[in-house]
Order: structure tokens, then C-alpha cells, then sequence
């Protein structure tokens, strides 16, 4: 699908803030609010809005920690891992990746105690390093389409 640049204008829009009414959105954009529904429809059909989601703050329900981990896994052990990292409520995200770690996870903690028992499930599939997120200098930044 093509994207011209009132479908790259209602992308922004969406992005910005997702709750915003179609009348809102068309509004900005210069066109009717039946027309932004057809034309979000479209993009929701060929794929490129993929979701639509709730984002809660860790932090205000109850987690003290955020923190990156990557492993390196062991030999054999990544796809068992691959399984098992998706029965984890700490991952809030996972990618697999090239280099000399094979995952980097997004996971969040209630405490040290709390981490050293994640690491410690970790040990079994392979070497893993730990940051602690300090702070989020960029979020959720907006994906801009290709030009």
C-alpha cells in the first residue's frame, strides 16, 4: 500500500494519540471523518497499524527497577530459551539480535532481590549482562514513514 501524505499525516495523528476521534483527526488533516475511517481501515487491513495499545507505568504499579539484560546463549540452549522467555511477566520486551549476545530484554523488577532471582532462572540458557535503567531519554518515538 501507498502511503501518500494525508495517510502519513493520520500515521502522525495516531501516533501522537491514538484516542482521538476520527472528526479530531480529519480536522487536522482536511478531510471528513468518514474518510479517515476508511482510510485507517485500510491501513489496519494491508498492516501497517498494527495495534492499539495502553501504556502503564511500571513504576506506579509497583515495580522499582527497570532493567536491559542480554544474553549470550549457551550451545543448544537458544531455542529452548526462545520458548521460555515468553512465560517470563518480567519481559516487557525481547529481540533477538546479531553480535556476540544473541537476546536483549526489557524487563522490569520489584527490587534487588527480585533481579538477582531473574538472573538466576537466566543461568540455565547462557552468560548474561545487566543495566539498570537509570532513565528514558526517548519514548515511544514516533516511526516515521519512508519517503
Amino acid at each position: 500500500m501507498m502511503l501518500d501524505s494525508i495517510n502519513k499525516h493520520i500515521l502522525k495523528c495516531l501516533q501522537k494519540n491514538a484516542r482521538q476521534s476520527n472528526a479530531a483527526i480529519g480536522r487536522q488533516v482536511g478531510i471528513s471523518s468518514p474518510a479517515v475511517a476508511e482510510r485507517i481501515k485500510k491501513m489496519e487491513d494491508a498492516g501497517i497499524i498494527q495495534a492499539y495499545q495502553t501504556t502503564i507505568s511500571p513504576f506506579e504499579v509497583g515495580y522499582q527497577l527497570k532493567a536491559i539484560i542480554t544474553l549470550r546463549a549457551f550451545m543448544g540452549m537458544l531455542k529452548p530459551f526462545l520458548e521460555k522467555v515468553k512465560t517470563y511477566d518480567e519481559v516487557i520486551n525481547c529481540y533477538r539480535i546479531t553480535g556476540n549476545e544473541n537476546i536483549v530484554m526489557e524487563v522490569v523488577l520489584k527490587n534487588q532481590k527480585h533481579l538477582e532471582s531473574f538472573i538466576d532462572q537466566l543461568i540455565v540458557y547462557g552468560e548474561s549482562k545487566t543495566q539498570i535503567v537509570l532513565s528514558q531519554v526517548v519514548k515511544n518515538n514516533e516511526v516515521k514513514p519512508v519517503k
